[in-house]
């Protein structure tokens, strides 16, 4: 989509925005949520949603005044200008893509290893399926960016029409469930953790920020790209609180927790039996492919980009076998991080690199305002909530997955570190060769 010359329309805006949200996120972090929030589990997908409504707010005044292929790094750099500071943020973004793959694939390798059966045993068949499915997906990269256009074309509408008919059947089968007082308040948990519920799960709203990168070539962009924005989030946002009402209202919280890697696919059971669960299994397997198709994708143009404006080391920028190394490197590093580290502590360290980058974008908005015709009091809005969300999803994390805060933090540390020596060494080369 993003990737034709010719102009995008409003409908192709909004499934940019939708795709990029619906990739694979509500498959890999559903049980997640309700294993953290219980009955309270649509109020934490509504709080992460406000979060993401309200950036998207800047990010509609950025795009417009500032279009750029580069969509987020663009913001970033206009924002703190080009630093140590803005490269280890710009540096961090690309990490969370590998993070958002890693959590692709391990969300892959759950659903495809609970549909076919490997004579390897659950774990061994589970890391399989994980790896196998980003080797697939970087050699489609490698040899037809095409195909992966195609591939995100056609499933988008597969899995949102699977997803919208779980939804009316779920809904349906509602009203004989056991499992529907749940949902009560006395079932929700306290707001404190229903806060950090909606943050670890953040990821799953991340995708509206491909938008940006698709600005330049939106027809009518003063009409369009508000509207692509806004009606991509708030659909997601009621697709994903009706989905959660489903789950916890169709299954036990003891069922949820047996099945949290896979528990949107053990939801349809109770209407559905195992037509529906086998059928939401395909379509997270779908879903994810196709998410993990195009992150491998913004994750290697986001290297090129960072490496073009000498915020990674310009080799990056380079090709290797004719293709670009960001793709290679994206590939190899998200392989390492699917095998070695668990689901939460990998939704954790996402969901806190893109509320860190998502809150600085905020802040990026309220600093422009005059010049992006913005209003400040919502940026400013929407950069305290998203440094307090961060705050709180780390304290949480720190008490209930130890690895998983340690893992973010030492994240951030790293991207700011490296950034920090690059800059000093290039600066040396640079002061080096001026002696001469």
């Amino acid at each position: 989509m993003t990737r034709n010359k010719k102009k995008i329309g409003l409908p192709e805006a909004v499934a940019i925005g939708i795709g990029g949200m619906v990739g694979g996120g509500i498959f890999a972090v559903l049980g997640l949520a309700v294993s953290l929030s219980n009955g309270g589990t649509p109020l934490s997908f509504l709080f992460a949603g406000v979060l993401a409504l309200l950036t998207s707010y800047s990010y509609v005044k950025l795009s417009l005044a500032f279009p750029d292929r580069g969509g987020t790094v663009n913001f970033i750099n206009h924002g703190f200008g080009k630093t140590v500071f803005s490269g280890g943020i710009n540096n961090l973004l690309w990490v969370s893509y590998i993070i958002m793959l890693s959590l692709y694939a391990s969300a892959f390798g759950s659903y495809a290893s609970n549909l076919i059966t490997l004579p390897f045993g659950d774990r061994i068949s589970f890391h399989l399926f994980a790896s196998g499915i980003i080797i697939a997906a970087t050699v489609i990269n490698y040899f037809s960016v095409r195909v992966v256009g195609i591939i995100e074309d056609y499933a988008v509408v597969i899995k949102l029409l699977i997803l919208l008919a779980f939804i009316a059947v779920g809904l349906y089968g509602l009203r004989n469930s056991e499992n529907l007082s749940q949902l009560a308040v006395k079932n929700w948990q306290n707001p404190l953790n229903l806060l950090a519920g909606g943050m670890v799960i953040f990821v799953a709203y991340e995708g509206f920020e491909l938008i940006a990168n698709a600005a330049p070539d939106v027809e009518n962009p003063g009409k369009n790209i508000p509207r692509a924005y806004y009606v991509s989030v708030i659909f997601v946002i009621l697709l994903y609180i009706v989905i959660s009402v489903v789950t916890v209202g169709s299954l036990p919280f003891a069922a949820i927790a047996d099945a949290q890697d896979y528990a949107l696919a053990e939801a349809a059971r109770p209407a559905m039996g195992q037509f529906g669960f086998t059928l939401i299994g395909i379509a997270a397997m779908i879903s994810t492919f196709s998410a993990i198709n195009a992150s491998i994708y913004g994750g290697s143009r986001v290297c090129y980009e960072i490496a073009e404006d000498d915020e990674l080391p310009h080799e990056f920028t380079g090709n290797l076998w004719n293709q670009p190394v960001g793709l290679i490197i994206t590939s190899v590093l998200t392989l390492i991080v699917v095998n070695t580290v668990k689901l939460e502590s990998i939704s954790t360290a996402g969901s806190a690199g893109f509320i860190l980058i998502f809150s600085l974008v905020n802040y990026t908005a309220f600093r422009c305002a005059r010049l992006i015709n913005g209003n400040k009091v919502i940026a400013l809005t929407g950069f305290i909530l998203g440094i307090a969300s961060l705050f709180t999803l780390l304290v949480q994390q720190f008490i209930s997955d130890l690895f998983g805060a340690l893992f973010a933090v030492a994240l951030i540390v790293v991207c700011m570190t490296a950034e920090y020596f690059y800059k000093r060494t290039e600066k040396k080369k640079v002061n080096g060769s001026r002696a001469v």
